[in-house]
């Protein structure tokens, strides 16, 4: 294990402001989140030290990242 803090995958996803001043993905970015998210499920399905509320807190923890990003481009 690393002491190195680990980037968040939605870090990485593209967000815009529209004219109305909203933050929004495109269908791109949430198609590939939604893969990413089904890939980290079937990676922890046969780890015995994890279960869905470890995944539960990791999918939080991801939406966490993404919302104060779209806050940031909101402002």
């Amino acid at each position: 294990m690393t002491d190195e803090p680990t980037e968040h995958a939605t870090s990485q996803l593209p967000i815009v402001t529209s004219t109305d001043g909203h933050a929004y993905l495109g269908v791109d970015a949430v198609v590939a989140l939604l893969r990413a998210i089904a890939e980290s499920c079937r990676n922890l399905a046969d780890d015995p030290d994890c279960d869905l509320r470890s995944a539960g807190a990791a999918i939080d923890l991801e939406a966490d990242n993404l919302d104060c990003r779209a806050i940031e481009h909101t402002r």
